[in-house]
């Protein structure tokens, strides 16, 4: 990347410049305990777009702050959401071209300042979490406040927004694979009531796989005007600019999770399988909003907010043909276990997003302890997706590949644009009875258009009721609802176009109890179950289908603590099972998942201060099935036959240590410290994704 020297070089000097900002949460912040290490946070907006406290919504949200998921050791938004009960972090391992996550057992959409910003894969580059002061997780349904969604939950990243202080830090960071970073905050207080920020990365990196990359540029600026007590405005920039590949190869489950008896030998687990400095996954992302709260009085505020986003993404890359006999992939090529087909793929896209959420709050009452919060909405998206792709196709020996024999490609023609808009209109209103008992009622309505002319209509509800019953303990109980258009048409045999899809949709009923029995503990316990409907399902001969009925039920507790002295600990645990009204070949996640974080603070001689962390994350097995012969090759095997994988439990070791003394901080960071080698997961399709060996990173900063 031809600035990224400059860019390390403009980075250093911007916050080195006479002040630097220390990260920390914009106006929007939830009220979090004074400590500043603290891990309780006791308020969000994800979970009802009004500032409530965490103890007064009938639902679970989890808000991770930057300080914590950063002394985690996250390098992606993926790790931000690994310490969460009910969520799978990286279900298909290390993903340098994609944020993945898996919430009660369903894949997540992401959302950035509650707005949907990703509609399509391999259309833009992956969001940097030191952009974000927190990272919000609604678990369950959430149409009615966001429209289209996850019927799983959703993840939202709050970005950093300028506060009226001066004050910052520089961070300088070197770690495995000659990772080579510079990071920066700068926050100015211009006058009283104008101020802006400047948020920096510049990365220089390679990856456990070879000639994969990870290099980064981000540079993300904002500024905030009171021009009045009342009035609050904030605009914000993106310019990111990446340069990476592909961790995820692709590679075959013979040869790597299983053995290869004909070959007698196994596939590196971090093999590269392309051609050095053509296989890329690079792209850059502009994006501008910006944000107006005015409060008319103490029970009025109008909140409107918008959002551009443009994108342009050239992806290259090769992988074997591990999907035409998934249990026995070299013999479709020959018999000595080695030769296969290697597919090359080279593409542009590009991608637009606008979105726009505007709404009025008005807080009344209806007796003396009866209080409302009524929430009336509309809001808008239009999204437009851009691709061209070629391929092509060789035989190699995949191990011992040919690499500079390999041909390129280059990505030619006309794009093919699919666009989609959302109109929606919500209402919500928050009851209050005597300061004790809290019911949410919502109800909302969606019109999407698609380029297609597919046309979906949705009506979406959600309820819910909590109330403490004393002693800090409060039961809850909701429904909620999603749905989520389906672009295309379902595929007969042969890949022939039939009716279009019905959009998901999905159901929860929830039960649980939340316990905060000190300003510094928070345990939240809960049951539910989903029912998802129209689910694609993919069968032989390029066919496709909508499922039935698909069930989720499971339970999750977390449990956050702070005690005297900086001691903090974080426990979660979930578990979720999914069940099909039809034996399909749908990919089950994990049941069982488990996490604990802890860490401690001890004084040394002076100043100085040594903080100490630690970590565990264990997920179960997973189980994959998938058609034993799904391009019907072998006449002898029936036509739809199942078989299927189990990809083993895993867990890994994160540690930390740390030293601030005055204005300077030295930290250690190590994720999968023990280097435990494991898979992510092994799909019945062919193909198994490697977890991350274990990362070390050093940082030096400095705050003032």
């Amino acid at each position: 990347m031809k600035v990224k020297w400059i860019a390390l070089g403009s980075a250093a000097g911007m916050a080195l410049c006479h002040t630097v900002a220390h990260a920390a949460d914009g106006a929007a912040v939830a009220a979090a305990d004074q400590m500043q290490d603290s891990i309780i946070v006791t308020a969000a907006t994800t979970g009802s777009k009004t500032d409530t406290a965490l103890v007064e919504l009938p639902q679970p949200i989890k808000v991770i702050t930057s300080e914590q998921y950063l002394s985690q050791g996250a390098i992606s938004i993926s790790d931000t959401v690994k310490y969460a009960a009910g969520v799978l972090a990286n279900p298909y391992g290390r993903d340098t071209r994609v944020d993945g996550f898996n919430v009660r057992g369903l894949d997540a959409l992401q959302f950035r300042d509650g707005m949907r910003d990703i509609f399509s894969y391999y259309a833009s580059v992956t969001s940097d979490p030191y952009n974000f002061s927190r990272v919000e997780i609604l678990r369950g349904p959430a149409s009615v406040l966001f429209g289209q969604g996850s019927i799983g939950g959703l993840v939202n990243l709050v970005s950093k927004t300028p506060e009226f202080r001066t004050g910052g830090e520089l961070n300088l960071v070197y770690g495995s694979y000659d990772r080579k970073e510079v990071l920066g905050d700068v926050n100015v207080a211009l006058a009283d009531n104008l101020a802006v920020r400047f948020v920096g990365r510049a990365r220089d990196a390679d990856t456990y796989v070879d000639h994969v990359p990870d290099d980064r540029v981000m540079f993300a600026p904002s500024i905030r005007w009171q021009p009045t007590p009342d009035t609050d405005i904030v605009l914000t920039g993106l310019y990111q600019e990446d340069d990476s590949g592909s961790t995820s190869q692709f590679l075959p489950i013979v040869g790597t999770f299983r053995p290869n008896t004909v070959a007698g030998e196994q596939l590196g687990r971090y093999t590269f399988v392309g051609k050095a400095g053509w296989d890329r996954y690079a792209g850059r992302s502009l994006q501008g909003g910006g944000s107006i709260t005015h409060r008319f009085s103490d029970a009025i505020k109008l909140s409107l907010k918008a959002r551009y986003i443009d994108s342009d993404l050239a992806y290259n890359t090769h992988y074997a043909d591990s999907y035409s006999n998934p249990q026995d992939p070299f013999s479709v090529y020959g018999t000595d276990g080695r030769t296969i087909g290697l597919t090359a793929s080279a593409s542009d896209a590009r991608m637009n997003v606008f979105s726009t959420d505007n709404n009025l709050q008005v807080n009344f009452n209806t007796g003396a302890n009866i209080e409302h919060k009524l929430l009336v909405g509309i809001d808008y998206s239009w999204n437009k997706v851009a691709k061209r792709t070629v391929y092509g196709s060789e035989i190699v020996d995949l191990y011992d590949i040919d690499y500079d024999a390999l041909q390129t490609y280059d990505a030619t023609g006309p794009f093919t644009a699919e666009t989609q808009k959302q109109l929606g209109v919500y209402v919500q209103d928050q009851i209050r009875f005597y300061d004790r008992v809290s019911v949410v009622l919502g109800a909302r309505r969606d019109h999407v258009t698609g380029s297609s002319g597919q046309k979906d209509n949705a009506t979406t509800f959600r309820a819910g009721i909590i109330g403490e019953i004393g002693a800090g303990i409060s039961p809850f109980f909701s429904y909620t609802e999603s749905f989520l258009p389906v672009a295309g048409r379902i595929q007969l045999p042969g890949g022939i176009p039939s009716d279009a899809y019905r959009p998901q949709t999905g159901t929860q009923y929830e039960a649980g109890v939340k316990w905060q029995p000190a300003a510094g503990t928070l345990v939240t316990a809960t049951m539910f179950k989903i029912k998802e409907r129209n689910r694609v399902l993919y069968g032989a001969n390029d066919s496709t289908t909508q499922s039935g009925v698909l069930s989720t039920k499971g339970f999750e507790i977390e449990a956050s603590h702070t005690l005297p002295g900086n001691f903090e600990l974080l426990a979660n645990y979930g578990y979720s099972k999914l069940k099909s009204e039809t034996n399909t070949s749908l990919d089950y996640m994990p049941r069982h998942t488990a996490s604990v974080w802890s860490t401690k603070t001890f004084g040394l001689s002076g100043e100085a201060q040594l903080r100490l962390g630690g970590g565990v994350v264990y997920s179960g097995k997973s189980v994959s099935t998938g058609l034993v012969d799904p391009y019907g090759f072998n006449a002898a095997i029936p036509v739809g036959a199942l078989y299927t994988i189990v990809t083993p439990s895993r867990t890994t070791v994160d540690a930390l240590a740390e030293i601030n003394w005055n204005s300077w901080r030295l930290a250690l960071n190590a994720t999968n410290l023990l280097n435990n080698h494991y898979y992510a997961s092994c799909l019945a399709r062919g193909d198994c994704f490697v977890g991350a060996p274990r990362n070390v990173m050093g940082t030096v900063g400095f705050r003032f």
